[in-house]
């Protein structure tokens, strides 16, 4: 049985009251992104694993426009976004250097 959190109380001020709405919508955003880069992610690695050299090199290059728009938006940090990147890029090279 999961326990539930305890329900925040609501702010008092408007501006307090319209920071918690904003915050719901860009919390469902923010989510929604964060998503999108794992699902980028993980799909490269397994057409890596499955030793799909073309459809990884295909997904590799839709992975790195949507790792660097989330990013930018500060969703994740450069440097991580530059990390994946480039830990995928070298699974990829060396898939295709395995096929040659």
């Amino acid at each position: 049985m999961m326990a539930t959190k305890p329900k925040k109380k609501n702010p008092r001020l408007a501006s307090g009251r319209k920071r918690a709405r904003q915050d719901v919508k860009l919390n469902a955003a923010n989510t929604s992104l964060r998503s999108k880069y794992r699902t980028a992610v993980k799909n490269v690695e397994k057409a890596v694993v499955a030793g799909d050299k073309t459809k990884a090199t295909e997904l590799f290059a839709k992975m790195q426009a949507v790792v660097d728009t989330i990013a930018d938006k500060g969703i994740f940090h450069k440097n991580k976004a530059a990390r994946d990147k480039s830990r995928l890029s070298a699974k990829v090279k060396a898939l295709a250097l395995a096929a040659a």
